[in-house]
C-alpha cells in the first residue's frame, strides 16, 4: 500500500516538473537589415549587450469571440525593429488556463533599428 502512494507522488512530481519545463520558453525574431540601436551603458552579460532594450510586461484581455490581438509598440523613432523577443512563463500559462484564455501575460523585449542620419 505504501509503495502505491510513493509511486503516485513520484508520478505527480514528474508531471509537475514536465509542465514547469515545457511552459517556460522564449522566441526571438531578428531582422537581417538595419543596425540595432546602441546603448553604451548597457554592459550586461547577456544577448542584448550594448543595445538599447525596451521592455513591456503587461496583461492583455482577449474577448470570447476574438482569436487574436494586436499590440502596438510605438517607442521606435526609426519606425522599425531589429529584434523582438516574446517570453512565456509558467505564471502566464496558469493565468491563461484559469481565465480560459481571456487574460494573457505578455513579456516582450525589443530593440529598435538605429535611425539613419
Amino acid at each position: 500500500m505504501m509503495y502505491l502512494i510513493n509511486v503516485s507522488r513520484r508520478s505527480l512530481l514528474s508531471i509537475v516538473i514536465t509542465l514547469l519545463l515545457a511552459s517556460c520558453y522564449s522566441v526571438r525574431f531578428m531582422t537581417t537589415e538595419g543596425v540595432p540601436e546602441p546603448d553604451p551603458n548597457n554592459d550586461c552579460e547577456c544577448y542584448y549587450r550594448n543595445m538599447k532594450v525596451h521592455e513591456l510586461d503587461t496583461t492583455i484581455t482577449i474577448g470570447a469571440i476574438e482569436k487574436d490581438f494586436t499590440l502596438l509598440l510605438k517607442n521606435c523613432e526609426s519606425g522599425s525593429m531589429a529584434i523582438v523577443e516574446y517570453r512565456s512563463t509558467l505564471g502566464g500559462v496558469l493565468l491563461s488556463g484559469i481565465t480560459l484564455g481571456k487574460k494573457r501575460r505578455v513579456k516582450i523585449k525589443y530593440v529598435c533599428n538605429k535611425t539613419s542620419n
